[in-house]
């Protein structure tokens, strides 16, 4: 663990197009990488970093009109712009409250880094996974991982 300074908050975020925007007024309590093939059809990427939200600390300051929702049957709702496509955050469908956000759209350094990797099983064939040390889980991380790695600051 770093004993870095938190995060300057709040957190701000925006989409590409600049159209939507929003702020994380308190710091991110846990991140990791998923590879699940969702998120690799959704980012064109093999893998998503997000970072989860503590309840009550997200504000969406502007684009409201523009934040569109896709979801599966089995999973969270992705949250991304109409205008320019950018995927944002996810939520939870039975906790909305319950967010975890794109740290590719936040502004700044979000003053967490990924600190696991989950759905390993499902890991791009051409992108082999990096031996960075951190732990893999072929499915989704247990629920005591991702209440253990909320302590993981950058």
């Amino acid at each position: 663990m770093d004993d870095s300074a938190p995060p300057s908050l709040p957190l701000t975020g925006h989409c590409l197009c600049g159209a939507v925007s929003f702020a994380v007024h308190a710091p991110l309590e846990a991140s990791w990488y998923c590879h699940c093939t969702r998120c690799q059809r959704r980012t064109g990427t093999s893998s998503s970093a997000g970072g989860r939200v503590a309840a009550g600390s997200f504000e969406l300051l502007s684009g409201a009109e523009h934040v569109h929702e896709w979801a599966a049957s089995d999973g969270w709702a992705k949250c991304f712009c109409a205008h320019c496509g950018s995927h944002l955050w996810s939520r939870d469908p039975a906790e909305p409250d319950r967010r975890s956000i794109r740290l590719g759209v936040l502004d700044g350094d979000p003053g967490i880094r990924p600190a696991a990797r989950q759905f390993t099983a499902y890991a791009a064939p051409w992108e082999p996974l990096p031996d960075d040390g951190l732990p893999r889980y072929p499915e989704r991380l247990p629920a005591a991982e991702r209440t253990r790695l909320g302590d993981r600051r950058a």
